[in-house]
């Protein structure tokens, strides 16, 4: 069984960073994408970034680009996002998952698995 914890998430001011991890255990072997998700109150889930497992090519939104980047360790089991320059607009609860997928790692149907969530409140 498949499972994802994510963690690091709390309350930040603005201009301050945080860095959340997710680890995954029972996904037979390291072939897997690793993306994180991102939904504020009121809003649809939306994309953040993004790791492909092939070639560790890097996904990110436009309205994150340039201060989070993704990582994934030796192709291990547990992918990071850090996020620098958070705003207040960052607010979210924050989900990570995986695919076995490589083309499409942007939308949310491309996902096998969820984790459930970690908050993420930046003040201004």
């Amino acid at each position: 069984q498949v499972q994802l914890v994510e963690s690091g998430g709390g309350l930040v001011q603005a201009g301050e960073s945080l860095t959340l991890s997710c680890a995954a255990s029972g996904y037979p072997g390291s072939r897997y994408s690793m993306g994180w998700f991102r939904q504020a109150p009121g809003k649809e889930r939306e994309f953040v970034s993004a790791i492909r497992w092939s070639d560790g090519d890097t996904y990110y939104a436009d309205s994150v680009k340039g201060r989070f980047t993704i990582s994934r360790p030796n192709a291990a089991n547990t992918v990071y996002l850090q996020m620098n320059s958070l705003k207040p607009e960052d607010t979210a609860a924050y989900y990570c998952a995986t695919t076995r997928n490589v083309v499409v790692l942007t939308t949310q149907g491309a996902y096998d698995y969820w984790g459930q969530g970690t908050q993420v409140t930046v003040s201004s």
